[in-house]
């Protein structure tokens, strides 16, 4: 039987996260394409997964295989599950593409993801490889498209909603808009992820902090959604550009905040099929996850009655996260939440819309999360629009005086899709020359200036707070009296890798 749609994974780990992918990034289990194709093959079409990053197939590889696979549609799903890596998985899915249009111009090759959803007619300007893009989250226009007997007839594409092309005159094509899955189509049209298409789990590593409380075990790993999208509207964030409904280029995710779950039945069995593979680490991908209590709860509820001892991972915000819901929390598993801090200034934060938690005194929220035994991963931001050296000096302050188990700091970005993207557009500031600039990691990231700041002097400042904070004596003796000598000798490891940076002179 002939393969329909073939959905690809790209590999660019080297690329994005530098010396770091070798031991210490994560390799995540592709949960997109896993959702699309069970869709697709619910839809009664053939499908495959490709996932070139947990079988570490380089580019020429990568497109070797494609070809000998040899589908109708060759389908690059290019999402991620943190903002930024849509536009870094850019970076390998186009260079796949490149060689695979030279081995063999029959297969059509599809993008679905949250940067060419952001940005379609540049994508196509830019990228000759490519033959449709999807303007959303492309779940519909995908199974569509994989009915369509000859995708190189104009006509018939114009029927098909939600894509992009480029017709027989290079004229980009813009079809009417595809609406997204709706909630109470999830079950049925998104039904979870297709696992028995998927390497085996062992192939998937966890962060290294995540495996901290799992004996520092990073396989199996992971990961699902329970809902998607956010209800908020952060300016840095692109997350939601995927729920556009609407050809406009002057959109951003701020105009589809749109937010969804599946049932918490439908969700437990997904936990049921990771507790008989022996998977313990497990990521709760989640924009949020703590943000509806008659969601996450009743998940939280199913958990505890199976005792599974599950180390699991999930995001909150500071004002979602009340100290009544904790301890059912940590009884289902949730041994680390992850909060978007961002920065401790409410005149920062109201720059960027995230100013709703102004009154909630931000270190006690984490203290009550810390003594209910669950750990604290805190994200903050440098470089947002007021920025200025004495508030970077502020941050790295309260965020040491804070003293998390885990911190990520990271340079405001222009992501696609996101109202920075739109403003920095507007004001004609300088934007990453290639995907991989949008990684926070690579040797040619390209954050933006502040107001006050330029872009220099911010990235130099956060690669040297992370450093300091991970290197600090006070964090390796809280990490050495929680997780042991091992979870010390991991960070030791990390800091001893410096990333190289085109914007610092490296």
């Amino acid at each position: 039987m002939s393969l329909d749609i073939l959905f690809i994974h790209p590999n660019a780990s080297i690329k994005i996260y530098q010396d770091l992918s070798k031991d210490h990034s994560a390799i995540e289990p592709p949960i997109w394409a896993g959702m699309l194709a069970n869709h697709c093959r619910n839809k009664k079409h053939n499908v495959k997964i490709l996932d070139c990053e947990s079988l570490k197939l380089n580019f020429q590889r990568s497109a070797d295989e494609i070809n000998n696979i040899n589908p109708k549609i060759a389908c690059f799903v290019v999402y991620g599950q943190q903002p930024s890596a849509s536009s870094q998985n850019m970076e390998g899915a186009t260079e796949v593409s490149k060689i695979l249009k030279k081995i063999n111009p029959n297969i059509i090759i599809l993008f679905i993801g949250g940067h060419v959803a952001a940005l379609p007619y540049e994508t196509l300007e830019k990228e000759n490889s490519i033959d449709i893009l999807c303007l959303n989250e492309g779940v519909y226009a995908t199974s569509n498209l994989a009915e369509v007997e000859n995708l190189r007839d104009e006509h018939l594409l114009k029927k098909v909603k939600g894509i992009a092309f480029r017709n027989k005159e290079n004229k980009i094509i813009i079809t009417e808009p595809e609406k997204i899955v709706p909630k109470n189509l999830l079950e049925t049209d998104l039904p979870g992820v297709a696992w028995d298409l998927l390497p085996e789990l062992s192939n998937y590593r966890t962060a290294g902090w995540h495996s901290w409380s799992n004996n520092s075990d990073k396989e199996p790993f992971a990961a699902l959604y329970t809902s998607l999208g956010c209800p908020y509207k952060c300016s840095f964030c692109m997350i939601n550009i995927i729920n556009r409904t609407n050809n406009s280029t002057n959109i951003s995710s701020q105009d589809s905040n749109i937010f969804r779950w599946w049932s918490p039945e439908f969700i437990i069995k997904q936990f049921d099929y990771f507790a008989e593979k022996g998977v313990k680490n497990i990521k709760i991908a989640d924009e949020l996850f703590v943000l509806n209590p008659n969601h996450f709860l009743k998940i939280c509820d199913l958990l505890i009655e199976r005792n599974y001892n599950f180390n699991i991972w999930a995001y909150s915000r500071i004002d979602t996260c009340k100290p009544v819901y904790l301890e059912k929390l940590k009884r289902a598993g949730v041994n680390w939440l992850g909060l978007g801090i961002e920065n401790p200034s409410n005149i920062i934060r109201k720059e960027v819309h995230k100013d709703s938690y102004k009154e909630v005194k931000i270190i006690d929220i984490v203290n009550s999360i810390r003594n209910q035994d669950i750990n604290v991963a805190a994200n903050y931001i440098f470089g947002l629009p007021e920025e200025t050296e004495e508030s970077l000096d502020f941050t790295y302050s309260f965020a040491e005086e804070t003293n998390s188990d885990m911190v990520n700091f990271y340079c405001a970005m222009a992501y696609p899709g996101s109202p920075l993207h739109l403003d920095a557009k507007r004001r004609r500031m300088k934007l990453p020359s290639t995907y991989s600039g949008y990684s926070q990691h690579s040797y040619d990231t390209e954050n933006l200036p502040s107001n006050n700041l330029p872009a220099k002097s911010i990235l130099k400042f956060r690669d040297n707070a992370w450093i300091k904070y991970h290197t600090n004596s006070k964090y390796l003796s809280l990490i050495k009296r929680k997780f042991g000598e091992k979870a010390v000798e991991n960070i030791k490891n990390m800091t001893k890798i410096k990333l190289k940076r085109k914007l610092l002179g490296d």
